[in-house]
């Protein structure tokens, strides 16, 4: 369903669990990124009028979630802070083709595979943390972290065959996993 070429391992999660509040504020700079991925497109796109609409509620949605993790942050004593990020998005990014519309689906198709990985960890998260009221907060992102990858895939299949789209994704996909074997071993969402 996530379209995920390759499964976390078990390091993750023991690194993630030993690092909750650095995952915490990770987590708010992948919301935080996501909102302006999604608005950056639609400055990028104006001509594709089908993106639209859709982009900019997962812009919004983005942001509610970047509040909902501030919330989790500030009810924890912990500020938001820069960090060195992960090199995973742009490293994932790399595999854009360069002529459009072509760009536009691999940059749809990567945004989709960020946010299925997400989810994938985020469940890996809702089922091992100790503290009940993040379980249920992780948990209760899974849905739309799922919606997310999907609607990405959906919209890239709006500026491309539905075939095309789907072997794209499988490419990028095994590209992700390379990325991801490859990321360092930093306490974030996509490392």
């Amino acid at each position: 369903m996530l379209s995920l070429a390759s499964e976390t391992g078990t390091a993750w999660l023991e690194r993630a669990l030993a690092n909750v509040d650095e995952i915490l504020v990770d987590h708010a700079h992948c919301e935080k990124k996501a909102a302006s991925t999604a608005v950056s497109l639609l400055f990028r796109y104006p001509e594709h009028g089908q993106l639209l609409e859709p982009l900019a509620r997962l812009a919004q949605e983005e942001l509610e979630h970047f509040r909902d993790v501030l919330a989790r942050l500030e009810g924890r004593g912990i500020a938001l802070r820069r960090q060195v990020p992960s090199p995973y998005a742009a490293d994932l990014l790399r595999a854009l083709r360069p002529d459009e519309p072509a760009r536009a689906v691999d940059t749809l198709l990567c945004l989709s595979l960020i946010e299925a990985r997400s989810c994938e960890r985020m469940k890996l998260l809702a089922g091992a943390l100790d503290d009940p009221e993040l379980r249920a907060f992780y948990g209760g992102l899974l849905a739309s972290e799922a919606r997310h990858h999907q609607s990405y895939v959906d919209l890239a299949a709006t500026l491309a065959p539905v075939g095309d789209v789907r072997a794209r994704l499988r490419e990028l996909a095994l590209h992700e996993a390379d990325v991801l074997a490859s990321a360092p071993a930093l306490p974030r969402l996509h490392t």
